[in-house]
């Protein structure tokens, strides 16, 4: 895949201490090769790539100073950490990210002893490196603690909350503000950058400490004298630097420096690697550095398929399907152009939740809350107080992070939010920490919830319609990452009664309750088994809750032996409901829940997953040979 001939450096480099020893032309050097190296492998295989080209220098730097893994490195979210493993091992495995069986795109604890801390989700690096800082603390143990965040993590709440409870603690850790235009992006200017060097510097801080202990021997005319400097030293950084927030907070602040340059990065860390306390670094990096294409437009770079290297033009089958979300995406804008009551919230993801189409057209009807999940429902349910209907579209596995707000602001209070929750599933490449697949289980059990799943993109429209006009409290839908089935579309709307199901297929040998995406495996899996003299009738159920009691009750008398299944763990899930009502009600037939085992399913194509957990055509067939004993 990679030519080692083009590479002086790096196929020397296994581990972080290869480069401890390195001056500074060579660690431009590798810094170099790294990008280099980058672009040849996701150009094949894709992945995150952006965030990653943006932190080499800082990555390199921090290696180089710290003695890693010995010294803690926490990065926030995982997806610019492919410099990271490059360095400490794993180089000659990158080609296989992201893939069954490969390394994952996030970080992972037991994957390397250098990934200190998992993460996918953003805004845990900080309360991650305080426990971790804390922890050092309680064994006694000398620990350097580095907390990488940024690319719009310091939207979210939960960085605030650490930083509040380090400065507290007065915690030993540095938070380097990883500031690459996608977070909080003040102006970088030349007095900055010099007055970061002197206060970074140690015979600053040495000549600062002096006199600071010579002016605590001066009785009341020190103390004053100490209010003054500090006054002073207060007034010039609140000038000439933005850090007075991260001061309040109790962090010593150094910044903005600039991220690219690894002799001012080294010299930066060196200096302030012997200090106690709190300190935050900002640094300003750019989103793409070093891959032209990737520089003009950071966010198409951000994640990307295979892709060609001199261009940077994807390769795309041709003739692809429209995907799910885009079909949401121009629904909710056709909707929120017939009721001006309609509004739409994400959180930092308008392409990724297909609200970009709501945004171009209808901007005021709009809204972005950053990576603040649990704001984005509270926000939604102040909203629906007043009459406007939010329709909140957050990833499935983005939305438990907001559980609690769903709750107590929500539910609770029996308010009209639509949860709209893409990449419901399984979502291939992205792992465990990214599969959208708890979903039917933690919003089930809260009173007044309506939960709905479309086996199709016509549903999906109807779908969303029905959870826009609903008016009796909070309603979701959850559908699947991925391209729609290709079925017909028509314009106008469809209004679906609530908890109503469909039988697709009569049967007469056995019954399969299918929800949402599994509807199209279990259609497929009757036309075959009909070849093998098995009649299997296909039910779309639509509604999780409320269940269609009334189909229920027919099911159960023509069926002894039924199937539920879902693409959700059986942990609680869909299949767990029916159970619940045929006890509740005395039934005995024998149903088999087909759905995620009650663990976590690691990375690989949704295809591939499907398959192994034999919830695909194929899956499904050979369970219901097995159940029948055929």
């Amino acid at each position: 895949m990679t030519d080692k001939e083009n590479y002086k450096l790096l196929y020397n480099i296994n581990s972080p201490q290869d480069i401890r020893k390195f001056n500074v032309p060579e660690l431009k050097l590798l810094c170099k090769e790294i990008r280099e190296f980058m672009v040849d492998v996701v150009s094949e295989v894709g992945g995150h790539f952006g965030g990653g080209l943006g932190t080499v220098e800082l990555t390199v730097a921090l290696h180089k100073v710290f003695n890693t893994p010995e010294d803690s490195i926490v990065w926030d979210t995982g997806h610019q950490a492919y410099p990271h493993k490059i360095i400490t091992g794993r180089r000659d495995q990158l080609h296989t990210i992201r893939q069954l069986g490969g390394l994952s795109g996030f970080l992972k604890r037991n994957e390397s002893e250098y990934d200190d801390f998992g993460a996918g989700h953003a805004s845990t690096s900080i309360s991650a490196a305080v426990g971790i800082a804390e922890g050092a603390k309680q064994l006694g143990i000398d620990r350097k603690v580095v907390a990488i965040i940024g690319d719009g993590a310091m939207t979210g709440g939960m960085a605030y909350e650490a930083m509040n409870n380090a400065g507290v603690l007065q915690s030993n850790l540095i938070v380097v503000l990883n500031d690459n235009h996608m977070s909080i992006a003040p102006n970088v200017w030349q007095i900055s950058n010099y007055f970061t060097e002197m206060i970074a510097h140690p015979e600053y801080n040495k000549f600062k400490g002096a006199i600071w202990d010579l002016t605590g021997k001066l009785d009341q005319f020190g103390d004053r004298l100490r209010k003054v400097a500090s006054r002073l030293e207060s007034g010039i950084k609140s000038v000439v630097t933005p850090g007075m927030l991260f001061e309040a907070l109790g962090f010593r602040y150094f910044g903005p420096a600039n991220g690219h340059n690894i002799k001012k990065l080294v010299d930066l860390f060196e200096h302030i690697k012997p200090l106690k306390g709190p300190i935050l670094v900002h640094i300003y990096t750019e989103k793409g550095k070093g891959y032209k294409p990737a520089e003009e437009n950071a966010p198409k770079f951000h994640g990307v398929t295979p892709f060609d290297k001199i261009t940077g033009i994807s390769v795309k089958k041709k003739n692809m399907a429209a995907s799910y979300t885009e079909i949401f995406g121009k629904a909710l804008l056709k909707i929120a152009k017939e009721n001006t009551k309609v509004v739409g919230i994400t959180a930092a993801m308008p392409d990724g939740t297909g609200l970009q189409y709501l945004h171009d057209e209808l901007p005021e009807r709009y809204y972005d809350a950053g990576i603040a999940e649990e704001h984005s429902v509270t926000f939604a349910a102040g909203l629906a107080t007043k009459g406007i209907i939010p329709v909140v579209a957050i990833y499935s596995t983005f939305l438990q992070r907001a559980y609690d707000q769903i709750f107590h602001d929500v539910s609770l209070q029996n308010l009209h939010v639509v949860f709209v929750l893409d990449r419901a599933g399984l979502v291939g490449a992205d792992g465990p920490t990214h599969h959208g697949v708890f979903d039917l289980t933690f919003l089930r059990m809260l009173p007044k919830m309506v939960i709905m799943a479309p086996k199709d993109e016509a549903e999906l429209r109807n779908m969303l319609y029905t959870a826009v006009e609903y008016k009796n409290g909070p309603i979701a839908m959850r559908y699947p990452r991925g391209s729609v089935l290709g079925v017909e579309v028509v314009e106008d709307f469809e209004l679906l009664p609530i908890g109503k199901g469909e039988i697709l297929r009569e049967g007469s040998d056995i019954a399969i309750l299918a929800v949402g995406n599994m509807v199209r495996f279990a259609s497929a899996a009757a036309e075959k088994l009909i070849e093998q003299n098995i009649n299997m009738e296909v039910i779309n159920m639509r509604f999780v809750k409320p269940l269609d009691t009334d189909l229920l009750d027919k099911i159960a008398a023509k069926f002894d032996k039924i199937i539920t299944i879902e693409e959700n763990s059986i942990v609680g899930g869909f299949g767990s409901g029916v159970l619940e009502y045929f006890a509740d009600k005395g039934y005995r037939n024998n149903v088999l829940r087909l759905g995620l085992p009650d663990a976590y399913v690691e990375h690989g194509t949704q295809e591939q997953l499907y398959h192994i957990l034999k919830i695909d055509t194929d899956g499904i067939i050979e369970n219901v040979q097995k159940y029948l004993g055929k």
